[in-house]
């Protein structure tokens, strides 16, 4: 990040650890999402809050850094591009925080010939947001990596959405009510949508990667 705040390491910093955040969120999802198909209730909701924390945590981190870039009035030419990174990586921390939030709230009925897939599901939906970190990274630390982790990005959006599609196939197929298929295919699209807002986000950063070649 030298080229963007030269001296200003408390930025850097703080970015770095925003990003950290992402990371941790996801590993917590993983984990809670795991306790959850097994039946480990307790556990589960303790990562839950690990997690709910986590996402404050973050959100306060993010006005700081926004704060700290205005006020310092640094990069201005790429400042609206660094803040807009920043907003969107927050959302999709806050859609991994809010759908383990929502198997807390609305407790769905597992299937357990389901879950392995389900599981599957989520690893793949949280490895894109990972990737997404990891392009964001490159963004400020080597602009010739970030087409490569986007591409990576762009794959595992795809798993994701194939593997969903396996599983509301599999799903449908069976002999259950249609408000109990629709309750978990809704749990199925929230997981799924973890990997198409990593991806938007880097359909955004791509063309600030552009910007910052020119």
């Amino acid at each position: 990040m030298l080229d963007l705040f030269g001296k200003h390491k408390q930025i850097e910093a703080e970015i770095e650890q925003f990003l950290d955040y992402i990371v941790e969120g996801g590993l917590l999802f993983k984990k809670g999402i795991r306790f959850y198909l097994d039946d480990r209730l307790d556990e589960f909701e303790e990562r839950l809050t690990d997690l709910r924390q986590l996402e404050k945590n973050a959100d306060r981190l993010r006005r700081n850094i926004e704060t700290h870039l205005y006020t310092r009035t640094l990069i201005p030419e790429f400042r609206g591009d660094v803040l807009g990174l920043l907003e969107h990586s927050d959302g999709v921390l806050n859609q991994i925080a809010d759908t383990l939030l929502e198997f807390s709230v609305e407790q769905p009925e597992t299937l357990k010939e389901l879950n392995k897939t389900k599981y599957e599901l989520a690893k793949n939906a949280i490895k894109a947001s990972e990737s997404m970190v990891k392009a964001i990274r490159a963004y400020f630390n080597d602009l010739n990596a970030v087409r490569d982790h986007i591409q990576h990005v762009n794959f595992l959006r795809e798993e994701t959405n194939r593997v969903a599609e396996s599983y509301k196939r599999d799903l449908y197929s069976r002999d259950l009510r249609l408000s109990h298929k629709m309750h978990l295919r809704y749990f199925a699209v929230s997981i799924e949508n973890i990997a198409d807002d990593a991806e938007d986000l880097c359909d955004r950063l791509a063309i600030a990667t552009i910007k910052r070649h020119l």
